[in-house]
């Protein structure tokens, strides 16, 4: 049945390969648009009379292989699109109205920045010399103000106030921001793709998974005993049937396998769009699309590269203190025994 499968495969613009075979069984891994696969699932199970199964997840976004198609067939003009229009919008009497790219220069209430600079200034230019740029100032604000936006409210603007107030504004802002770098941190690690983002655990995962999970976890736990942060280690569980949520602690650490249909990935994402406002979360993972969503989601990131290197960097950073505080207290130890030997010595001398 690999033959059909690889042709249909083809014919649904995706590619794929051998990755595995074990016996009568081979494995084919590739991708392929979402659109043309949808419910090829039941085909393969269909002509492989049951012993056939597909496994899909997402990839990510690429150029669609029917653009042409499908921009035909939405049928979108943007020159119709008020919502997002092409041109500039200008207001008058209340109201706005569109103005193309061509004509903007005649509705224009002052002089463009791209506009080309005067004779005389090109002069000065040239000899080298050079020219003050021309700023606009608060009085020549306060006239645009009132012929445009305060055109119909008959009020008047008052600019110095205004900037005072947006100074004061500023200030309450960053004390604000302030107060919220306190906030308690939590790290959350997407653990199979840290696994296999890592050479030694991935050489290891080949051999015993968990024997590659449990040194995660201990790397983690160091790393927790140090920065004394909340590190929340996620891995795949979705592929069990009627798994439920597991969550557990290891150390001082938790562990979290989700629940049959959700992925590392979407715990990841829900933990951080409900918690970004509360904690500080940071992401650690080395996939494209997670780290796009993260990112939009405000929260911070670390690749796999640059959590190990963190990790290092710590441990290497907490073993110097250690040795550091060790001959720190050697030395004072030898300063009291010499000090007790001289005490002694002058005790003798005098009983002499």
């Amino acid at each position: 049945m690999v033959g059909r499968a690889m042709k249909d495969i083809e014919k649904m613009q995706g590619t794929c390969e051998i990755t595995q075979t074990d016996g009568e069984m081979i494995t084919l891994t590739g991708s392929g648009p979402v659109v043309t696969m949808r419910n090829y699932q039941k085909e393969v199970i269909a002509y492989t009379k049951g012993h056939g199964r597909l496994f899909c997840s997402l990839k990510g976004y690429a150029p669609c292989h029917n653009a042409e198609e499908v921009i035909e067939k939405i049928g979108y003009d943007s020159e119709r699109d008020i919502e997002n229009p092409t041109g500039s919008v200008f207001c008058a009497h209340g109201a706005g109205f569109l103005v193309s790219w061509d004509e903007v220069k005649d509705y224009m209430h002052i002089e463009s920045c791209l506009a080309p600079i005067k004779e005389e200034k090109m002069d000065e230019v040239i000899e080298g010399k050079s020219y003050e740029e021309e700023w606009i100032g608060l009085d020549e604000i306060d006239q645009i103000l009132n012929k445009t936006f305060y055109a119909n409210q008959g009020e008047k603007s008052v600019w110095k106030k205004r900037k005072t107030a947006r100074e004061s504004y500023y200030e309450s802002t960053q004390i604000r921001s302030k107060l919220n770098e306190v906030r308690e941190e939590y790290l959350l690690v997407d653990g199979y793709n840290i696994i296999y983002a890592w050479e030694d655990l991935k050489e290891l995962a080949d051999l015993n998974m968990d024997g590659a999970r449990i040194k995660l976890l201990d790397a983690l736990c160091n790393y927790q005993g140090i920065r004394k942060c909340q590190i929340i280690a996620v891995f795949d569980a979705y592929r069990v049937q009627g798994h439920r949520t597991e969550i557990m602690d290891y150390h001082n650490i938790h562990v979290v396998y989700t629940k049959e249909a959700e992925t590392a990935d979407h715990y990841i994402e829900k933990f951080a769009h409900i918690h970004k406002h509360q904690y500080t979360v940071t992401v650690a993972t080395s996939d494209g699309l997670e780290q796009v969503i993260i990112r939009g989601a405000g929260c911070r990131l670390l690749s796999a590269r640059e959590l190990k290197m963190e990790i290092e960097y710590v441990s290497q950073k907490a073993l110097e203190n250690y040795r550091a505080t060790q001959v720190s207290e050697r030395n004072l130890l030898s300063d009291a025994l010499s000090e007790d030997l001289k005490e002694r010595m002058e005790s003798l001398r005098k009983g002499e």
